[in-house]
């Protein structure tokens, strides 16, 4: 914040399309059903930010938006359908009031609260077996609804050593995230409440002014994945599920550069290197995630004096991913116990394509400067 004088607010509206598309193998259960053709639904995703300069060295601030998230349409019955069955959504708000203060000008420190909001639904297919016909055959499906709050914080610090070099160094807190609600079975419907332990965030960011119009920029960020393990939902008046995400954690590498093409104009353009948390011993046909490469472009427009807006494009190459619930792989999503969402271990072998394009406006206001009159024009006399 305290690199934006003045009274700032930002507000972005991001159009999120992913594609993943199932494709079973031989030794999935439900083979004959067949694969799913785009499991996932677009998303719009909005955001804002404000911050406010009280004196010389000191800021207050707010944010608004939503890290985690997940939507995905599935057929009613497919060979992966006991690992993901109908609607199945994530949806999170955060709201993070924030305070920076300017030691030196060389140094900032900030910190702030996240208070943030959730509603879950998870849908999964049951099966049972059946005497009379020696197998395992689709029963139903289980569904668990809830919302809750959780809580954490954010902490950073900015260095500007010189007059063209910004680093960056920032800490979100992991989030024990409590949802309340109910599960949907096929013999009932019954209380039941679990806490999701989001990940905590480490990010590292520079720019490195190199002309008067070049600017080159980096960033690396490390997430504590692992830290969400394996969620138990408690179930009221029956055995309690788990869910064994068991995720390792996650790297983000990305460089980009911008470019002054006018007084006006900013052109920017940067590659990154995702390194996923999901691993193919854990990886299910919900969330069949990899390793992805990220391409994007964008490009800012100062409109009038105090008002600027964005625009910026990027498309996510997801490597093929490979899917195996079997007895013989160690996914912990196969088991026979009656704490599993799968308590007749139906396999699922399959492979899985992936791609996302994600598209971005944004408007940034300096209300300070559109609320000052316009410089007068001297006036001169002959």
């Amino acid at each position: 914040m305290t690199q934006f004088a003045g009274v700032q607010s930002s507000s972005s509206y991001t159009g999120f399309f992913p594609h993943a598309q199932n494709d079973p193998t031989a030794g999935s259960t439900f083979l004959s059903l067949g694969g799913s053709s785009n499991i996932y639904n677009m998303a719009l995703i909005p955001a804002g930010y404000f911050s406010y300069q009280l004196n010389p060295n000191l800021w207050l601030g707010m944010s608004l938006n939503s890290p985690f998230g997940l939507s995905a349409a599935v057929p009613e019955m497919w060979a992966g359908r006991d690992y993901t069955a109908s609607a199945t959504s994530l949806t999170t708000y955060n709201a993070t009031p924030t305070i920076a203060y300017r030691f030196a000008d060389w140094i900032s420190v900030g910190v702030g609260v996240q208070i943030q909001y959730a509603k879950a639904s998870l849908n999964h297919g049951v099966s049972a077996f059946v005497p009379q016909l020696g197998a395992v055959v689709p029963f139903g499906d289980a569904t668990l609804t809830g919302n809750g709050w959780g809580y954490g914080f954010t902490a950073g610090v900015t260095l500007t050593p010189t007059p063209a070099t910004t680093i960056g160094i920032g800490y979100r807190s992991g989030i024990n995230q409590k949802i309340s609600g109910e599960v949907l079975l096929p013999n009932g419907v019954f209380g039941a409440n679990t806490t999701i332990d989001l990940p905590g965030i480490v990010s590292a960011g520079v720019r490195q002014r190199i002309s008067p119009q070049w600017t080159l920029l980096g960033t690396v960020e490390w997430t504590n994945w692992s830290r969400i393990g394996t969620a138990n939902v408690a179930v009221a008046g029956a055995s309690s599920t788990i869910l064994p995400f068991q995720y390792r954690d996650g790297w983000f590498f990305s460089g980009g550069a911008e470019y002054q093409a006018s007084d006006r104009l900013t052109l920017r353009t940067g590659f990154a290197y995702e390194i996923s948390p999901i691993t193919d011993q854990v990886r299910t046909p919900l969330i069949p995630d990899n390793d992805r490469f990220w391409a994007s472009v964008g490009a800012s427009w100062q409109i009038i004096r105090g008002l600027k807006a964005d625009l910026a494009y990027s498309h996510v190459w997801v490597r093929d991913a490979t899917v195996n619930i079997s007895a013989a792989s160690g996914n912990p999503w196969f088991t026979t116990s009656v704490t599993s969402i799968n308590p007749f271990g139906v396999a699922y072998v399959g492979n899985a394509t992936s791609h996302a394009d994600i598209f971005s406006v944004g408007l940034n206001w300096r209300w300070d400067e559109l609320m000052a009159p316009a410089p007068s024009k001297a006036l001169t006399t002959k």
